[in-house]
């Protein structure tokens, strides 16, 4: 394996500051099965509102996949403009009550995922953090109109009980967030994660909502103070939206009401609900049949 280190730039001075140990790591990152876009726009909203200042910069270039995840750019009239091309950092931030955490956000890695382990690693036992909280997302079947499920996990038992309605053994496909869970348990920090269980039928767009339930998940973690004006103003519009559109379609409702009778019927009828797995599957439509529904009722409404 060639070095770990050779695969960020740190500002030193920060990193090695004694002020930045001890404090809670918050990971949160996107890629395209980030459902909702959650982790990823918690990551942005958390750097627009509150203060921060870059620790470590990774080099995207040898971590980026650009033909599959290709950056954005603007067209103005007659000329391109403003690209944004991907970035991992970690960052000291500081929350409205000016008490400091650490935050690590971005794009996922693509590629040489041990190295990037093994590199983020040796930063972390220098930080040698009090808690590493970790934030993904992943499609479910449950309705916009409940509150949105989240599945708790980690090595810290006191801060995930009672959350998780679903405890199943799955085998998953594992991302980054995953892997970095493990690692860290392994080596000894404490670790909590929070995976918001977004609508499939909706879980490609971005969802104000699942990010506003990390938010919620990770200041009652961490006991860090956030704003939350402006997500919960963005959910109630989204969700709004998304009524307005269910509204037009009977046949979409009439799934929706399905769903919202099945997480009602689980929620009232255990202290630990049914695990989403195991709920009446033949009743609930696939991510793919809602899909073509809402593709169909587009096609009309334009029409």
């Amino acid at each position: 394996m060639l070095n770990p280190e050779d695969l960020y730039l740190a500002n030193n001075k920060i990193l090695h500051d004694a002020r930045l140990k001890n404090l809670t790591l918050v990971i949160a990152l996107s890629s395209p099965q980030d459902a909702g876009s959650t982790a990823g726009q918690l990551g942005h909203f958390l750097l627009k509102e509150l203060k921060n200042i870059e620790v470590v910069e990774f080099d995207t270039d040898q971590l980026h996949d650009y033909r599959s995840r290709r950056p954005h750019i603007f067209f103005n009239k007659d000329h391109f403009e403003q690209p944004i091309m991907p970035a991992l950092k970690l960052y000291a931030v500081e929350d409205t009550l000016d008490k400091p955490f650490l935050l690590l956000t971005g794009s996922e890695p693509d590629y040489q995922w041990q190295r990037f382990q093994q590199a983020l690693l040796s930063i972390v036992r220098t930080l040698d953090p009090s808690l590493v909280v970790l934030v993904s997302a992943f499609p479910m079947p449950v309705p916009h109109t409940r509150p949105m499920p989240v599945t708790a996990h980690g090595s810290r038992k006191d801060l995930i009980e009672g959350i998780s309605p679903w405890r199943p053994k799955v085998d998953l496909h594992a991302n980054m967030t995953n892997l970095l869970e493990v690692l860290f348990t392994e080596n000894g920090f404490d670790t909590v994660g929070f995976g918001i269980n977004i609508p499939q039928y909706v879980s490609d767009a971005d969802l104000p909502q699942g990010t506003l339930t990390a938010l919620e998940h990770v200041s009652m973690a961490t006991r860090l103070a956030f704003p939350s004006d402006e997500l919960r103003e963005a959910a109630r519009t989204v969700h709004g939206q998304i009524n307005e559109q269910v509204k037009e379609n009977p046949e979409i409702g009439r799934m929706i009401s399905t769903m919202e009778a099945n997480y009602d019927e689980n929620f009232r009828t255990s202290n630990v609900a049914i695990p989403l797995s195991q709920r009446d599957a033949h009743k609930i439509p696939g991510r793919d049949e809602i899909g073509a529904m809402f593709e169909r009722f587009l096609e009309e409404h334009e029409e």
